[in-house]
């Protein structure tokens, strides 16, 4: 086992995260709450602006919780650290893109990992399954999530089921955006990550927030706040140096120069 889970990597704008624990980059309590620190880190980082997370090697993205490690002592409601179980999925506030590129096997609270980010890139031979159910617990991330991300009745059978999916399928129901080839994943990846890294970093976090915050609002009710500048990443757009870059680069035909203010 590697001393540290958990590899990062800068370029420019980018923070790449890496699982790295041999031999199927499961989690446990100690990696979670490195995890949860990497990505408030990143969240505070007014230099960062988009995460990119795999798993290191060829087979595995994340199987979820390190059963190994719960035998040995872990406990299923342990301190999982900032962001609870992977750093992500009940990390408040995280309003910058997180991409996924899911490079093989992606089960239980690996595939919750997964949907806490969002955009999905998976590699050809990547698979995916709910297997709690044959375990006698429960996805529970995945049981609020999935219902909500692809048909119901598909959702449901997956849960209680566990039946794998391979990356065709996930992509046939929405679940994944794109599939690659796996040698080509990380640099369409790579590429995407720094495509919206050089979009305006404001613009970002407002849709991130509407998007989460207006999940369960009315349609009226949200679209108020937003004209209203009720979101807070909404009135710090339109206060923003970067807000009158885009009208005056449109004007001069020019591309803008944002600056994340």
């Amino acid at each position: 086992m590697t001393d540290n889970p958990i590899k990062t990597k800068r370029d420019g704008h980018v923070l790449e995260v890496t699982l790295d624990r041999p031999k199927a980059n499961a989690i446990d309590l100690a990696t979670s709450r490195i995890m949860g620190d990497v990505f408030t880190e990143f969240r505070d980082d007014p230099e960062l602006r988009v995460a990119l997370v795999t798993g290191a090697g060829e087979k595995f993205f994340c199987p979820g919780w390190d059963l190994k490690a719960a035998a040995e002592g872990d406990a299923v409601d342990g301190d999982y650290g900032k962001g609870g179980f992977g750093g992500l999925q009940e990390l408040r506030g995280l309003n910058k893109p997180v991409i996924m590129a899911v490079n093989g096997i992606c089960c239980g609270g690996g595939l919750e990992l997964a949907l806490s980010g969002d955009i999905i890139l998976a590699a050809d031979h990547a698979s995916f399954a709910l297997p709690e159910i044959r375990s006698g617990t429960v996805a529970d991330a995945a049981t609020l999530k999935l219902p909500k991300r692809i048909p119901y009745h598909i959702a449901m059978e997956m849960l209680f089921t566990g039946r794998w999916i391979d990356a065709e399928e996930a992509h046939r129901w929405g679940m994944i955006n794109r599939i690659l080839p796996g040698a080509d994943l990380m640099a369409e990846a790579r590429k995407l990550a720094q495509e919206l890294a050089s979009g305006p970093p404001l613009v970002l976090a407002a849709i991130k927030e509407i998007v989460r915050e207006a999940e369960d609002m009315k349609f009226n009710d949200a679209l108020n706040r937003i004209t209203k500048s009720q979101f807070e990443t909404v009135e710090r757009l339109y206060r923003s140096e970067d807000q009158l870059e885009g009208a005056r680069a449109f004007a001069e035909k020019r591309d803008p120069v944002w600056k994340g203010r």
